[in-house]
C-alpha cells in the first residue's frame, strides 16, 4: 500500500487526507442520523401524559429540549403555547431550522470532498504526465524506468481521486435524503402537538 503512494506522487497526500475526512464524517453522520436519536418513539405520547397530569414543568421541558433534535422542537412549542397557535407555530419552526442546520451539519464539506477529489487526481494526471514528457525530453524514450513512473504517478491518482469521490457523493447525497425524511417526520410530529394541545384534533399522540 505504501509503495503504491509512493508511485502516486505528491498528489495523493491530500487525496488520502480527504479519504480519511470523509469516512470520519460518514461514520459521524450515521451515528448522528439515527432514527432513535433524532425521533425518540413514543415521545409525544409521553409529553401528552405529562401535560394532562400536570407534571411538564420548566425543568422537564428544559430535560426535553436538550435530549433529542425532536424534543428541541416540541420543547420550543410548549414554551410558547399558552401564546396561542400562531406564536406555537411560529416558535417550533424557528426551532425547526436550527434543528435541520444541525442535522445537515458536515455535509457541505463531504460534498465537497466528493467535488474536489476528481480533481486532485486529474491534478496527479497533469503531474504525471508533465514527469512523462520531462523525460523524454531530456533522454529521448530511452528511459522506460523515467516514464514508467510518470505514467504510473497519472494513473494512481486519477483512480484514487475517484475511489474517494465516488463514494463520498453517495453518501451525500443518502445522507440529504435522510435528513428530509427525519425533517417531514418532525414536522408531522410537531404539528400533531399543534393541534392536541389547542383542541383542533382527538387526542391521539400514539
Amino acid at each position: 500500500m505504501f509503495e503504491i503512494i509512493q508511485k502516486g506522487g505528491l498528489v495523493m497526500w491530500p487525496i488520502i487526507a480527504c479519504s480519511v475526512l470523509a469516512m470520519g464524517i460518514i461514520c459521524e453522520r450515521f451515528w448522528a442520523l439515527r432514527t432513535s436519536r433524532v425521533l425518540p418513539p413514543g415521545l409525544l405520547a409521553q409529553i401528552w401524559h405529562l401535560y394532562r397530569e400536570k407534571q411538564l414543568d420548566a425543568a422537564r421541558i428544559r430535560m426535553l429540549g436538550r435530549n433529542s433534535p425532536l424534543g428541541a422542537v416540541l420543547a420550543s412549542g410548549l414554551n410558547n403555547h399558552h401564546h396561542g397557535r400562531s406564536v406555537m407555530k411560529d416558535s417550533i419552526e424557528e426551532a425547526g431550522r436550527q434543528v435541520v442546520h444541525e442535522l445537515g451539519r458536515f455535509l457541505d464539506t463531504l460534498g465537497t470532498i466528493a467535488s474536489i477529489s476528481p480533481l486532485l487526481g486529474l491534478l496527479g494526471t497533469v503531474t504525471g504526465m508533465i514527469t512523462v514528457f520531462s523525460a523524454i525530453n531530456i533522454g529521448g524514450v530511452g528511459d522506460p524506468v523515467v516514464m514508467s513512473r510518470g505514467i504510473s504517478e497519472a494513473l494512481i491518482t486519477t483512480a484514487a481521486g475517484l475511489f474517494v469521490a465516488i463514494p463520498s457523493l453517495m453518501f451525500h447525497r443518502y445522507f440529504q435524503g435522510r435528513v428530509i425524511d427525519l425533517v417531514l417526520k418532525m414536522e408531522e410530529e410537531a404539528l400533531k402537538l399543534v393541534e392536541i394541545l389547542h383542541g383542533d384534533r382527538e387526542v391521539d399522540p400514539g
